[in-house]
């Protein structure tokens, strides 16, 4: 069994000759692009012909730059010391840096083209790029000079980027001290996680307590860094234009405030139900003043859902081939081809992602799995992600770059596929722990996320008037636990570190990454239904819906499948789905 993930399709090696070629590469059309911006945008003579050229030299940068920083980035999440990753990685994007400037200039060209919309119709190329056009016309307004974009650019190399790689090291190489078997013991942090999931409960609330213990060494450096963050993030908003960090992530996903607001407005109707359930949980387990946090993924039967890697593969494989062959057969690819890295180990990142490398038509899955069935799930869910960029192979690599809401739906759907067919194999006992276990996730996709929300909504705010210390950093976390919670979980135990680990914290670019897990999970269950009313039909249009998230806003690639995202009727009759599984849970 294969459980390491292979590079070598993209370089042998960062010494190899292909690697360092392509790095040469790089700076020729950088310097290439530059020469461009300079000799053709001082008119609009030919623009049709200039249009051209422009769109196929960055789709040839975008897919270099993609291939380089993927070989870079999958190598340091699995070896966060690799000293050449880490070279390469600072070195390749500050090359890319010196661009901001060229970018702003060509910006400003073609938002300023006044027959834009007479030209597109012209050319083939020009046709398939119009939404990517489009919105440069649309994002004009956000940007700057060529000399202050140029200057931006080169602060976050030193400024955001430095430090969310510097975070990650701390969380990558950080050990909890546990006691094990009257030993102190030394763990990775990913390992300690995953005992979240162990049927024992003291093992449980020791690693909890462990895990609690051991953010003291780092709290400090991990603060510094997201301080440094938010208020890089804070101060280029206010450069570009934005309202908020809010605003500009709700514009860079192509998705409205009405959107978001309907959504929202669901999740906060639906908190009660959430809260019954985790008052009911902790009474199986024997809680009077709600559920520790440390027990959100407790098993509540003495049935051991227990699937080593080789069974949660084959019962993935099996499942989605009720959905389409397309899917099984891409799953069956990804696992038997080196395109996933599965256990935990020292040095490799928590948690798991999926990485697109549309430039060879693949990706690349980390995992830590753990045999649990969790970890099935997961597998699942980062396979959807592979998935869909499977069904985006066919288009630009400009048109690839789906808003960060509609990323996440088709990887909650292959969770729900295998879930549902995980409940339908199930006996009564086992029926209750699957099910458990689905509503343990609704959980966090809307009560935990919200309060995620809240915690960067806060940070955010407080953040204008100057740093905030580790200690206000937790109280704010406590807060928005215990507002999105209510008296669900035991205030005594709550979390207050959650913001150190979490990697969509300490994303410049990508800000409020939370709210579109919500819109994912939400999504997706009224997609699923709208499968099993015509289960012949959905697929296809479900995989011609994936391939147009690229080129579409939310509200429009929405409509492909009849949905309204912007009625919050949609979201209550998504989060009803929700509600009768919790509601038959607690019948059990």
């Amino acid at each position: 069994m294969q459980s390491d993930w292979s590079l070598k399709e993209l370089y042998e090696s960062f010494e190899g000759e292909a690697f360092k070629e392509d790095v040469k590469k790089i700076e020729t059309l950088i310097f290439k692009l530059k020469n461009w911006a300079d000799d053709h945008t001082i008119s609009y003579d030919h623009a049709k012909e200039k249009l051209e050229e422009y769109i196929e030299l960055i789709m040839e940068l975008t897919s270099l730059h993609e291939k380089l920083m993927a070989f870079t980035s999958l190598t340091l999440s699995i070896d966060s010391k690799n000293e050449a990753a880490n070279k390469y990685d600072a070195v390749i994007e500050e090359k890319m840096s010196e661009l901001a400037g060229t970018y702003a200039k060509v910006s400003t060209w073609i938002g300023g083209m006044k027959e834009l919309e007479e030209v597109l119709p012209t050319s083939q190329l020009l046709r398939e790029h119009a939404f990517y056009l489009r919105e440069i016309v649309r994002e004009q307004k956000h940007i700057l000079s060529e000399k202050e974009e140029d200057i931006i650019a080169k602060m976050q190399m030193n400024g955001s980027s430095a430090w969310s790689t510097y975070k990650n090291l701390l969380i990558a190489t950080h050990k909890v001290s546990i006691n094990e078997g009257g030993e102190k013991k030394e763990m990775p942090l990913t390992e300690v996680l995953n005992l979240a999931h162990h049927k024992d409960k003291e093992t449980r609330k020791k690693a909890y307590r462990a895990e609690i213990e051991s953010y003291k060494k780092i709290e400090e450096g991990v603060a510094a860094a997201l301080n440094a963050i938010k208020g890089e993030v804070i101060t280029v908003c206010k450069m570009r234009g934005y309202a908020s960090p809010l605003q500009m992530t709700l514009e860079r996903s192509n998705m409205d405030q009405e959107t978001l607001d309907a959504m929202l407005k669901a999740v906060r109707e639906s908190l009660p139900i959430f809260r019954k359930y985790l008052r009911k949980k902790a009474e199986r387990l024997g809680y009077i003043n709600g559920l520790p946090f440390y027990e959100l993924f407790a098993p509540i039967v003495e049935k051991e859902m227990h699937f080593p890697y080789e069974e949660g593969k084959n019962f993935i494989l099996k499942n989605f081939k009720s959905f389409t062959s397309d899917l099984s057969e891409f799953a069956k690819k990804a696992m038997d081809s080196g395109w996933i890295d599965v256990f935990p180990k020292h040095g490799k990142s928590g948690g798991a992602f999926c990485y697109m490398l549309h430039n060879i038509g693949e990706c690349r899955i980390m995992l830590n799995y753990g045999n649990a069935f969790s970890d099935v799930i997961t597998l699942a869910h980062e396979l959807g992600h592979g998935f869909h960029d499977q069904c985006l192979n066919g288009e630009s690599i400009l048109n690839i770059d789906s808003p960060m809401p509609l990323a996440e739906t088709a990887s909650t759907f292959c969770e729900t596929i295998v879930k549902k067919a995980a409940l339908e194999e199930a006996d009564e006992e086992e029926t209750l722990a699957i099910l458990e276990m689905e509503i343990g996730d609704y959980t966090q996709l809307v009560v935990d996320i919200y309060s995620r929300f809240l915690f960067e909504s806060e940070v955010f705010k407080r953040r204008e008037n100057g740093p905030l210390s580790a200690e206000e950093l937790k109280g704010i976390m406590l807060e928005a636990q215990k507002e999105a919670y209510g008296d669900g979980l035991d205030p005594d135990y709550l979390h207050p570190y959650m913001w150190t680990w979490k990697p969509h914290y300490y994303y410049a670019d990508s800000n409020f990454y939370n709210f579109p897990y919500t819109f994912g999970l939400l999504f997706a269950k009224g997609l699923y239904a709208m499968y099993e009313k015509d289960k012949a039909n959905f697929p296809k249009a479900y995989e011609k819906f994936l391939s147009s998230t690229g080129k579409k806003t939310i509200q429009d690639a929405a409509k492909e499948v009849n949905i309204d995202v912007r009625s919050v009727d949609f979201w209550r009759s998504s989060l009803k789905i929700l509600e009768k599984d919790i509601n038959k849970f607690i019948a059990l």
